[in-house]
């Protein structure tokens, strides 16, 4: 009897392209919702109505857009994802944990960021997949 093999699935590659694409259009969306729909000042006004520096919601535009544009163009997209986590962990802690569970409770809940936070984790693990401008 053999021992079960560790290797990956030749497609996983593949698989971590199409997280990698997945989770960078996820930040884009929300990177250019903040700039383009709620405008900077606004998002601004919305981080200091948390109690939070308005300073925040630009950086959080700025570093949304960076990560979308790290993971789509696969610039050493599993680390930079990585940063993606603290940003996303903190909506819990600042806006979405006190509204329970499910998203589509009002305010929206923390299972979509713990959800994407992890998917983060594991882009980390697999690694940046194929086509790639930087890898490592």
């Amino acid at each position: 009897m053999s021992a079960p093999s560790r290797s990956l699935s030749p497609l996983a590659p593949y698989a971590a392209t199409l997280l990698r694409l997945a989770l960078g259009g996820l930040f884009l969306a929300h990177g250019l919702t903040k700039l383009l729909v709620f405008t900077p000042a606004g998002t601004a006004a919305y981080f200091q109505s948390l109690g939070l520096p308005g300073a925040l919601g630009y950086i959080t535009i700025v570093a949304e857009l960076g990560l979308a544009t790290a993971l789509l163009l696969g610039i050493y997209a599993r680390w930079i994802g990585l940063l993606g986590v603290p940003l996303l962990l903190g909506t819990i802690v600042t806006v979405h944990g006190a509204n329970g569970f499910s998203f589509a409770n009002s305010g929206g809940g923390w299972e979509y960021p713990v959800f994407w936070a992890v998917a983060l984790v594991v882009l980390f693990l697999l690694g940046d997949g194929r086509w790639t401008l930087r890898s490592r």
